[in-house]
């Protein structure tokens, strides 16, 4: 359906194809980006007729979707935290250490302000 496409009535429809109908329409929504409310203005429908239908295909879509498998997960040993020290010299000759992992934008500030 193209964003010029004029609005339509589903009123005289047999309910599966009804619900089909609806449920592109739903689907269209989805894909446009727009807010519901723009939407259904856009489209010439009531709001809680488009909601009603948009929560209905999401549910059914959720219903389709593979139920989450868990697996049993044996941890083997735990890491120590890394003593390594990285070092940053300024200009001035002053030495900084840091630990590895301290954040990047931290340092950099800290550099900054010391090296003015």
């Amino acid at each position: 359906m193209s964003e010029e496409s004029p609005p339509f009535t589903l009123a005289c429809m047999s309910k599966p194809v009804e619900t089909k109908e609806w449920f592109r329409v739903a689907e269209a929504f989805e894909a446009s980006g727009l807010m519901q409310q723009e939407f259904s203005q856009h489209r010439g429908l009531r709001l809680s007729t488009l909601q009603s239908w948009v929560y209905r295909r999401r549910r059914q879509l959720a219903r389709k979707t593979e139920p989450v498998r868990l697996l049993p997960v044996e941890i083997a040993g735990v890491s120590q935290p890394s003593t390594a020290l990285l070092e940053v010299v300024l200009a001035s000759g002053a030495r900084l250490r840091f630990g590895a992992g301290t954040d990047v934008d931290y340092v950099a500030l800290l550099v900054t302000t010391l090296g003015r």
